[in-house]
């Protein structure tokens, strides 16, 4: 039996589709935000780039679902999003007044850190036309119905941009379930999101409710506890070291009360330094754990978007090989290679990839 069944590829426009915000990215580079005079211009989104990652590096024909507003930030941002290969037909588009005082395309500074100083992001995303979607905004129907798509990502960043995001995210995933589509769904809990709507009290009350609708649930710790209330025992207070048994344990709990999910899915990160760290993942499926290779001391350039790219990673996995083990090691090869280039978004190939699961190395190819 299939971990996921998947919806006929002949009936669907898209094999995925994702739901979330797109902001631009500001990078300083080698510098400091509050000190640089350039910045280089990337997009960026949690829902975002786990479909641009399966477009770019995998080929999957892929979608997002997400709002701008028409001015030049925004029709920059389709620029991007187009240069990645991702559909944009399916973006709504909200009128400008002219300075942002309604409706605004939001920015995200981030500067990458290096060795003892961590990376530190600085986002301007209020009043954003994304955040401003409510039921109704978007036709599902026409979507999963008449298009048609195999599979859904979404996730706790887009639940959190506002009062009405959660019920957007939830008739998102009542719909799909209602043709048939996969969902999954990424917990990225970010307290800076849900201070101002409820706080964790609040988190846990939607990502509760959306987790009923979900097949593939993927989170960290935090994620898991912060948003579904599951408490991991055995790590250190600090978090310096990672405890498997004490991840798995938690996931049992999980899945014990949450018997919709197919799979559950966990990055393991130790971070010794900005640049340095230890980095895998586990999946379980009906109670069998699943860990990827392990990548010890591995070097970063820029961390953000590499639990994405796990996402892309074990997305494709499951949805082309029908296999965890295999799946897994796509999502924490995926994960890797993302982080050692600039930028929220993979610059990896496939053949990379698999070179990375075969236990290739990173002798220079000529």
């Amino acid at each position: 039996m299939s971990i996921v069944t998947l919806r006929p590829k002949e009936e669907c426009m898209y094999d995925c589709i994702s739901l979330g915000e797109i902001m631009l990215r500001l990078d300083p580079g080698e510098g400091r935000v509050r000190t640089s005079r350039e910045f280089r211009a990337f997009e960026g989104g949690g829902e975002y780039n786990v479909t641009r990652g399966l477009r770019r590096c995998f080929g999957l024909k892929t979608a997002v679902v997400t709002a701008f507003a028409d001015n030049e930030i925004g029709r920059l941002l389709e620029d991007f999003i187009l240069q990645g290969g991702v559909d944009t037909s399916l973006i709504k588009w909200v009128p400008y007044d002219g300075i942002g005082r309604s409706v605004r395309n939001g920015i995200n500074f981030t500067e990458r850190g290096f060795g003892i100083r961590g990376a530190v992001g600085t986002s301007d995303r209020a009043n954003t036309a994304v955040s401003q979607l409510k039921c109704g905004d978007i036709d599902w129907d026409y979507i999963f119905g008449k298009l048609g798509a195999r599979w859904l990502h979404t996730g706790g960043i887009f639940a959190a941009l506002s009062d009405t995001t959660p019920d957007v995210a939830i008739e998102a995933v009542k719909a799909a379930k209602k043709y048939g589509t996969i969902v999954s769904y990424d917990l990225n809990y970010r307290p800076s999101l849900w201070n101002g709507i409820g706080g964790q009290k609040r988190a846990q009350e939607v990502n509760r409710e959306l987790a009923k609708y979900v097949d593939v649930m993927i989170g960290n710790e935090e994620d898991f506890t912060a948003c579904l209330g599951f408490e991991v025992e055995g790590n250190d207070a600090n978090l310096k070291k990672l405890d498997i048994d004490g991840y798995k344990a938690m996931i049992k709990k999980v899945m014990a009360t949450y018997t919709n999910f197919k799979v559950v899915a966990t990055t393991l990160r130790t971070v010794k330094t900005a640049t340095i760290n230890d980095w895998g993942a586990i999946c379980c499926v009906d109670g069998k754990f699943y860990e990827s290779q392990k990548f010890d001391s591995l070097e970063i350039l820029d961390r953000v978007g590499g639990g994405d790219s796990f996402a892309s990673g074990l997305i494709y996995g499951l949805m082309t090989f029908d296999d965890p083990s295999l799946a897994v090691n796509y999502g924490a090869a995926h994960g890797a290679l993302a982080m050692t280039t600039p930028g929220d978004t993979s610059m990896a190939t496939l053949k990379e990839v698999e070179k990375v699961v075969s236990g290739g190395g990173a002798r220079v190819v000529r």
